[in-house]
Order: C-alpha cells, then structure tokens, then sequence
C-alpha cells in the first residue's frame, strides 16, 4: 500500500519531482566536480613536490636536539692560555671545531632498523654539521667573549658547514641529485680518507679548485670534486665521507639525518608512521609535509581549488536543500483535502509524514543519481580542456651520486660509470616533470554525494512531515466544495 500510493503520488506530481530532483542534481553534481578538481591539483602538486625533495629520497628522520646540546659554549677557549675565564691578553688562538648544532643526535643502529622495516626500499644515515675556525691574537680589550677587534690584536672567525655522505649507501642523502662539474665524487675505497667535495658556489667564493686543500677540525682534506646542486635546496659548503665526519666530531656511531627510500610511493605515509614507531621522538618528514610548507603557484592553487570550490558547493547545496524543503511544504498545502480525508479515514499522523518523507527520499535519490551523472560530467569536461603542464626540477643526473669512481671528463661524461643497483640511470642534466591536471572521480565522492541525496530528501521530507502532521480533518472537510 505505501509503495503504491508512493509512486501514485510522484507520478501525479512528476514535473515538481523532477524539478526538485535537477536541483539536489546541480548542488551535488558541483560538489563531485569540485572534489575531483581539487583531487587532480592535489596530484599534480605532489609529483612536483617529490621530484623537488631528493632523488630516491622519499622521507628524512631527525631528532630535536635535547636541552642544552648545540649550544656555541667555550670553544675550547679555557685553558688554552693562561687558568682565568678567558684567555690572557696577547695569546694566540687557533681553534677550529666540527660540531653538531641544531640537530639532535640519533644512533647508526636506527639506520639499520630503519632499513629493515616493510615498504623500506634503502636506508642511510647522514651528519649535518658546522666547522667553526678562531683564529687571531686576543686584544687587551676583547672582553669576556674574546672578540672585539680593538686594542693590539683581533680574531677572526669563520664558520662552514658540512655534510658527511654516507658512502655505502650514496643513492640516498644529500649528494644523490648533485652534478659533478669537475673532478670525481668519493669511490667506495674513500671511507676513511680526508677527501672532500665541494658545493661550486662555496669553492667559487673560497677560490677552491679540485687538488686544492681545506682544512676541517684541523685536519687537511684534498678536495677531489665540485658539485653542482639543485636551486632551493639546503646545500651544505662542504661533503665528507661520514665516518670521517663522526671521528672529528666525536660522534662515532651517531647520525642527524636518516634519509630513507620507499619501495613505493603509494607506502611513503605508511612507511612514515613505521620510522615514528621505531625511532621513538623523532621528527619524520616526507613530501606531504612539504607540500604544506610550499607557497608556491600550485601549492596556492590546490588551496584555493579547495576552500572556495568547497564553499560555492556547501552554498549550491544549502540553496538546492531550501528549495525542496519549501517546494515540498507548499506541495503539502496544496494536499489539505487529501491528508485531511486520509485522517478522516484513519490514519495517524506518523503513517502521514512518513508517507511525504518517503516521496522525498526517493526523489532526493534521483536527485542524487543525476548529480552523480552531471559530476562525472563535470569531471570529464576538466579532463578534456585541462592544459598539459611540465615543471623542470633540477638535476637528477646523480654524477655526484657516492659508491662509484665516477670522474669528470672519463667515461661517458659527467655521471659516467657505474650507478649503483639503487640508482636508476639519467641521462639528462635537467629533469622535466611532466604535471598531468586531471579530475579524477573517487568512490568516496559517489558515496559522499548519495548520503547528501538522502540527507536533502530527509530535510525535505521532515519539513513538509511536520506540516502534513498539523492537518486536522476538519480542514479537509472545509475544502470540500
């Protein structure tokens, strides 16, 4: 019997179904559109963004240094010339520290636990780190710090940072997207040797050239190759081998930075949420991360393809909710003879709005079929005019890549030689990342867009329920003519 007078009724009434049903349609179908929009700019954002963030590289792991670490201290001034606070007035000063500021420390065994999680393709650990060199004659007015410049004598500071490269594992870290312009990168027989390469723009400011000497923590290290490094990245000045580094830095066994490849990029978020478990308090970045840290024109877009795209669809649907809502109360109005004498009949007034709510629901649900049409529609329509856009994201040749003899000028050419199992081979000096705008339709916006159907056609029903449910028979008797 419900059934029966349900589709009695709406076919009675087909031409403010149907009028009710395009406009649930149009609201959901825009916000199908809308979502599958902000999906493809979302994509796209993320294929540039992890290009951006290293080769191989998926996800980096650092610590918060701990309190009171990092901090400049002394640098060795006491007791290095006379047993006061502060060197004697006329000592000479030579210091020059490599040393751990910034970061906190994590063990070299968390690399290889690391390693060995599931969706973990590599693992290496890396040293960020600051060579500080003091050099000079302490002045008669240098104070309690030691500087000031005044008097008979002045010192003169300098700072460099540096990186010790994990060797073994060099297709990860900080080398892995440099290009060689000169010279050679460090070959698996530079574990412990005082060898050095250098970011062109430090050894171009320094007057470095490969064969030239520097010297880190007062150790001479020949510079065997320059390397040219990807714009916007933290590039340190100076690399070294890492366990050179954890020896003069008195951080054997120790890293900063673990960087970490996924076997997959659909695990990097899992793999995330694996490293957090087993390297308690650390601090895990990955391209997501990033991407919420970038204000650049894509990162904008998607934001802006989001919040206002969200909003006109949150308005469309408002105003699609609002017209069933007072189309069905006045179709309710105009049915007065007709609930009148169904009460007059017997019926109660909750057999009543469930009757209207179910005419509701149903064309809410057809509402909901047809804004699922006009969604992939909609998507379809941005698929088809969509630009195809590139982005050039550096170098990904890798000539800098450690692990292999690799020399400038020999071979191939720059990048020349072996790769690494790890590596795969590019040939370009520039990587153009090709950035595919697409709207792609996913099973959460078809069933997001069936519970607003429903949710429209409730808020509809409920409305013109509660107006058929105030009716008296005698009202219907009245109309009676």
């Amino acid at each position: 019997m419900f059934l029966t007078y349900l589709w009695r009724e709406l076919r009675r009434r087909m031409r403010q179904a149907i009028f009710i049903s395009l406009g649930l349609a149009l609201g959901i179908g825009l916000v199908i559109t809308v979502t599958a929009a902000s999906s493809g700019v979302k994509d796209a954002q993320t294929t540039v963004l992890h290009a951006l963030y290293g080769t191989g590289t998926d996800i980096t792991v650092t610590k918060a240094p701990t309190a009171g670490s990092g901090a400049p201290g002394s640098f060795g001034f006491r007791g290095q010339a006379g047993t006061g606070s502060r060197p004697a007035a006329g000592a000479k000063i030579n210091i020059d520290t490599l040393r751990n500021l910034g970061l906190g420390t994590i063990s070299s065994s968390s690399v290889t636990k690391v390693s060995q999680l599931s969706g973990v393709a590599a693992a290496a650990g890396g040293l960020t780190l600051t060579d500080t060199k003091i050099t000079g004659t302490v002045s008669d007015n240098t104070g309690s710090g030691g500087f000031g410049g005044g008097g008979s004598g002045s010192l003169t500071p300098i700072s460099f940072s540096v990186d010790g490269a994990d060797i073994g594992t060099g297709e990860l870290g900080p080398l892995s997207a440099g290009k060689l312009t000169s010279g050679r990168t460090f070959a698996s027989s530079d574990s412990n040797s005082n060898v050095a390469v250098l970011d062109s723009s430090y050894a171009t400011q320094n007057k470095l050239s490969v064969g030239s000497a520097i010297t880190i923590a007062k150790t001479s290290f020949k510079v065997i190759g320059i390397v040219s490094e990807p714009s916007g990245q933290n590039n340190s000045d100076v690399y070294i081998p890492l366990a050179r580094a954890q020896s003069l830095s008195g951080l054997k066994n120790d890293v900063n930075t673990i960087y970490v490849a996924a076997s997959s990029a659909a695990n990097v978020n899992t793999v995330s949420k694996e490293i957090s478990k087993a390297v308690p308090s650390a601090t895990v970045t990955n391209s997501s991360d990033l991407a919420n840290e970038v204000t650049g024109s894509l990162s904008s877009t998607s934001s802006l393809a989001s919040n206002l795209g969200k909003w006109l669809a949150v308005a469309v649907l408002a105003a699609a909710f609002l017209l069933a809502s007072l189309l069905t109360m006045s179709a309710v109005s105009r049915r007065v003879r007709e609930f009148g004498t169904l009460k007059a009949l017997g019926w109660r007034s909750r057999r009543v709005i469930l009757q209207v709510m179910g005419e509701s629901i149903v064309v809410g649900i057809i509402g909901g079929a047809a804004g699922v049409v006009l969604g992939f529609a909609g998507a379809g329509v941005i698929n088809a005019i969509a630009p195809s856009l590139s982005a050039s994201v550096g170098t990904t040749t890798g000539s800098a890549t450690p692990g292999g003899a690799r020399q400038f000028g020999a071979g191939s050419g720059p990048g020349g030689g072996g790769g690494g199992g790890f590596r795969q081979a590019a040939a370009s000096a520039t990587h153009t990342v090709a950035v595919h705008l697409t709207a792609p339709v996913t099973v959460g916006a078809i069933v997001l867009a069936v519970l607003l159907a429903i949710a429209g056609g409730l808020i509809a029903g409920s409305f013109g329920g509660w107006r058929a449910a105030r009716l008296r028979p005698a009202a219907a008797l009245a109309k009676v003519t």
